[in-house]
């Protein structure tokens, strides 16, 4: 009897693990035509036919890619793009419409699409297009952590539906901290400094927060989001003098100067801060915005002086009654011979025109004997004490106004 041989012959082996695709489509015959061509090139899909179930897939499990349709009842492509950005920074969306439009390309395009695709989308496109975010997606993941290894993670996504996503975030997640500003004479409290802060991790520090918002356009927002939280502050601990940083464009803001906003009540005890930093070229009027401030009993500080623009723009156009100096300025004081002689002309020339000298960055006791010694009449910085949270059901401040405040150690 012939003896069968074994069967040696083995079928070709499956296509690796390309990626996880979730499909967005209500049209049950494409979301499953759109399904069959990326199962059989080797991805892992899911499928939602609307936003509800969208929503669902999003936060039960983590994609690699997004292909949605654009317009379904209910929901739009947009909205999901949203959603994506509010779960995932980096997560590519596909955007299929079967009516397009210029508006609605441009609007997909500004929103952080990948890919905007018309129907019918052919299997060769949309593998193409699905293969591509796939791949783009890996690099995002492996740039970020490059960038978290480095320490570079200094900003938030990229695309405008990601930084919207993150803004809102950091503006539900915003409080402000506060660092004493003393008197050299005496070493007691003058004023506190509010520092914009925010509990979302994607926003690395008060510059990203504040890049974020001039890039979607919302720094009035935020503005007056932070006038808003140093109000309640210092409603409750009338008669401190708080310094509240404005962003330039903050004086085009016309709640700035509304006589009944809950800052302006309390205008005699506020001290605006502007950098010098930022040119008023873009500001129309800047002395007369500065005018009304006044006439709402601001004053106002020039901060950063000695960082910024050249010449007397700023004092012009500002006339404050305190000006900081650039932290720059401030270190290794004690060592510089010639940061020394600057500082001491400076503050010469703000005495002779009535302006107090603000030194902040202070970190060591070195540095503070050479700025009480060259005669500046307030200071600010670590030496003296962290910036700090004020809960506001405690009904105080770490230290009160006028009162001593001890140094810290260390920065």
């Amino acid at each position: 009897m012939h003896e069968s041989r074994p069967d040696t012959t083995t079928s070709a082996p499956p296509e690796p693990f390309r990626g996880r695709v979730l499909i967005v489509e209500d049209d049950r015959g494409l979301l499953e035509a759109y399904a069959d061509v990326l199962l059989e090139a080797g991805f892992d899909v899911a499928a939602a036919s609307n936003g509800t179930g969208a929503l669902r897939a999003l936060d039960g499990d983590a994609f690699d890619v997004v292909l949605t349709d654009v317009v379904m009842p209910g929901c739009t492509g947009l909205d999901i793009q949203r959603a994506v950005r509010e779960r995932d920074l980096d997560v590519p969306v596909v955007l299929v419409t079967g009516n397009p439009s210029v508006e609605s390309a441009v609007q997909a395009v500004e929103m952080g699409a990948l890919h905007y695709l018309v129907k019918p989308v052919g299997r060769d496109e949309l593998l193409r297009s699905v293969e591509h975010a796939c791949r783009l997606r890996k690099l995002a993941a492996i740039k970020r952590e490059a960038l978290r290894y480095l320490g570079h993670i200094d900003r938030p996504a990229g695309d405008r539906a990601g930084l919207e996503a993150v803004f809102a975030r950091a503006l539900g997640g915003l409080f402000m901290a506060y660092q004493p500003i003393m008197r050299t004479l005496d070493g007691s409290v003058f004023g506190w400094e509010a520092l914009l802060r925010t509990k979302e991790p994607a926003i690395t520090g008060p510059l990203a927060f504040l890049e974020t918002a001039e890039r979607l356009g919302r720094v009035g927002e935020l503005g007056r989001q932070i006038r808003s939280s140093v109000a309640r502050a210092a409603n409750q601990r009338r008669g401190t003098v708080f310094f509240v940083n404005l962003h330039p464009d903050d004086l085009l803001d016309d709640a700035l100067f509304d006589p009944s906003s809950s800052l302006s009540a309390l205008a005699p005890e506020i001290v605006l801060e502007i950098t010098e930093q930022s040119p008023f070229d873009n500001i129309p009027d800047v002395r007369d915005r500065v005018r009304r401030l006044r006439s709402l009993g601001f004053r106002l500080a020039l901060d950063d002086l000695g960082s910024g623009y050249a010449g007397l723009t700023s004092f012009a156009a500002l006339e404050p009654e305190f000006v900081k100096l650039d932290r720059g300025l401030v270190q290794n004081l004690d060592s510089e011979p010639v940061k020394r002689k600057v500082v001491a002309s400076i503050v010469a020339v703000s005495r002779d025109l009535g302006i107090s000298v603000v030194a902040e960055g202070i970190e060591t006791a070195a540095e503070r004997a050479a700025v009480a010694g060259l005669g500046c009449d307030l200071m600010q910085g670590f030496f003296f004490r962290h910036p700090e949270r004020w809960q506001e059901e405690d009904g105080g401040s770490p230290a009160a106004a006028g009162s001593q405040c001890p140094p810290t150690s260390g920065s």
